[in-house]
């Protein structure tokens, strides 16, 4: 695949990229706060992302399905191993950041990269509300503000906009920030994952399927809210224009991260759900706390473990709010999106970070006020949709390099074929499985983007008739 700069792009976008990319550098102001990620950021990146405010309170989201949960995490393990690989092999094939919106445009030209561009950056500022929404219920451990709207709402929008302003400080801050709430979040996941099968007792599992359902419709079900875990797989990919050697480490630190998370996330899980009895953990708002006051009695465990699953909700709003800025970034460069997105200081685009924080806030503040009482669960299933949407693109990318033999390694030829199919029946299966409600709701959020779509591209053709006219 080509390297920005050197590369000639599809016919279609050949002039009109190689315009954007002069116009606007790479980095306006590349002072000591930018700094490029080495691996073990980039890893921490991915991890952190994928560990955030999910893993803290889906064991709650899933319980009502049952130990079924189970059958779908692994399943969704599988699926998201898969995906990290094709990212890998995309990003040794073009390390631009983007992610899937560089593969997409690059292979499917204008409008797919768009689209992709448009749903992952939906995802992301629809996951930060989510995200936010999540950490209020540990807040509430520590400090009751979970009883009143408005007080919870106050909350999560507070929650949002602290990693916005690590954000508008610089990419070295946001490394920093991402590093040590990635190695913080891990004592109280390791001390429930690990100490909790000590203390584990068939009998809380609950029954098998408690759905109503049948299995396979729960594991899909199921498998929808559980993929809100597993987002920000391509997080290192995304933000490969920022990591060093990107052609190598993008790879390693998404698939290592990925299968550090999945090991984390089925232990913590199965921990979770055999030591707090079912019919309380389908009611509890901070399920890991309550799962540490079983283990150890009392409350300061449960107070602890709330404690720091705010700092890793937090680092992961960190990260997230970064890799929101990255997507909307990389098309505007391209003219696919308007061009303040890609203003950048300090490493960070600033304009795509605060566009997405009110965003996210509104959402929030909607959310609240509509009075539904799983608000969570909404955002998350909207995001399961939306999430598809590059991801299937990407894989489609890759279907295409593979079978049209462009750059391919042919003595891997079958394995990235293998990988590459289960990584795209896995994205259907999950858009399948978000509901109608969620499908519905990610639809009119990316036929509004076609609108948007429709504007940029009239600005496009426009400028060079005004360039012509004398």
């Amino acid at each position: 695949m080509h390297v920005t700069g050197t590369a000639p792009q599809p016919a279609p976008a050949t002039s009109e990229t190689r315009r954007a990319v002069v116009e606007v550098p790479h980095s306006t102001d590349p002072g000591k706060h930018a700094r490029r990620f080495g691996l073990p950021v980039a890893t921490a990146l991915v991890m952190g992302n994928i560990i955030g405010g999910g893993i803290f309170l889906l064991p709650a989201s899933i319980a009502p399905y049952g130990t079924v949960s189970l059958v779908a995490f692994g399943v969704l393990t599988v699926g998201a191993i898969a995906l990290a690989l094709v990212f890998g092999r995309l990003a040794a094939r073009d390390p631009r950041t983007g992610g899937p919106y560089v593969y997409a445009r690059e292979t499917f030209g204008d409008f797919a990269g768009f689209l992709a561009a448009w749903a992952y950056w939906i995802t992301t500022w629809v996951s930060n509300a989510a995200l936010a929404v999540a950490a209020v219920g540990y807040l509430d451990v520590l400090i009751p503000v979970g009883h009143h709207a408005w007080s919870a709402c106050l909350a999560a929008l507070a929650l949002q906009w602290l990693p916005a302003l690590a954000n508008f400080a610089g990419t070295r801050y946001v490394g920093a920030v991402q590093l040590v709430s990635t190695v913080l979040k891990f004592v109280p996941l390791l001390l429930v994952a690990v100490g909790g099968l000590f203390f584990f007792d068939p009998s809380r599992l609950g029954p098998f399927n408690a759905s109503g359902h049948s299995a396979i419709g729960a594991v899909s079900a199921s498998a929808a809210l559980l993929l809100f875990s597993y987002l920000g797989v391509e997080s290192a990919a995304v933000s490969a224009g920022e990591v060093r050697d990107a052609r190598r480490n993008v790879g390693r630190a998404t698939v290592i991260g990925t299968a550090g998370a999945a090991l984390v996330y089925l232990l913590g899980t199965l921990s979770v759900f055999g030591t707090v009895a079912h019919n309380r953990l389908v009611t509890s708002t901070a399920p890991f706390s309550d799962a540490v006051n079983t283990m150890f009695g009392g409350g300061w465990g449960g107070t602890a473990v709330a404690l720091a699953a705010l700092v890793s909700m937090t680092g992961c709003l960190n990260g997230w709010t970064l890799l929101s800025a990255q997507t909307p970034y990389a098309a505007a460069r391209d003219g696919l999106f308007p061009a303040a997105f890609a203003r950048r200081r300090r490493g960070v685009p600033t304009v795509g970070v605060a566009v997405t924080v009110v965003l996210s806030s509104l959402l929030t503040v909607y959310n609240y006020l509509s009075g539904s009482a799983k608000v969570f669960d909404v955002l998350v299933l909207v995001t399961t949709f939306t999430a598809t949407v590059p991801y299937l693109l990407a894989t489609a990318a890759q279907l295409f390099h593979l079978v049209s033999g462009r750059s391919v390694d042919r003595g891997r030829l079958v394995r990235d074929s293998v990988i590459t199919v289960i990584a795209a029946v896995f994205s259907v299966w999950l858009m399948a499985g978000a509901g109608y409600a969620a499908v519905y709701q990610g639809v009119l959020f990316l036929f509004a983007g076609i609108l948007v779509y429709a504007v940029m591209a009239a600005r496009r053709q426009r400028r060079p008739l005004e360039t012509d006219t004398p």
